[in-house]
């Protein structure tokens, strides 16, 4: 059984913010709670009518968890408080 919860991060190329959401979430030092899937969201037609004007947006396990930025801190204790 996976006890890691799925993560999303949606973007798109040249996002500044979609960087800095992923070094935040690197530094966050919980590698070992999430696997991280990244998803452009250029690459198909549906995400980027949704999402072009609000990336990054972060789910978690299917739910939108944080959109634009977040701390370390924040998503360590998120994923925290999941398991």
């Amino acid at each position: 059984m996976n006890d890691k919860a799925h993560v999303i991060l949606y973007s798109k190329p040249g996002c500044h913010l979609c960087e800095v959401m992923k070094a935040e979430m690197a530094k966050s030092g919980c590698d070992e709670l999430y696997e991280l899937e990244e998803t452009n969201i250029e690459s198909d037609p549906a995400l980027l009518a949704r999402y072009q004007y609000e990336v990054p947006v972060l789910l978690v396990d299917g739910r939108e968890a944080f959109k634009h930025r977040l701390s370390s801190q924040a998503f360590r204790n998120y994923l925290r408080q999941l398991r």
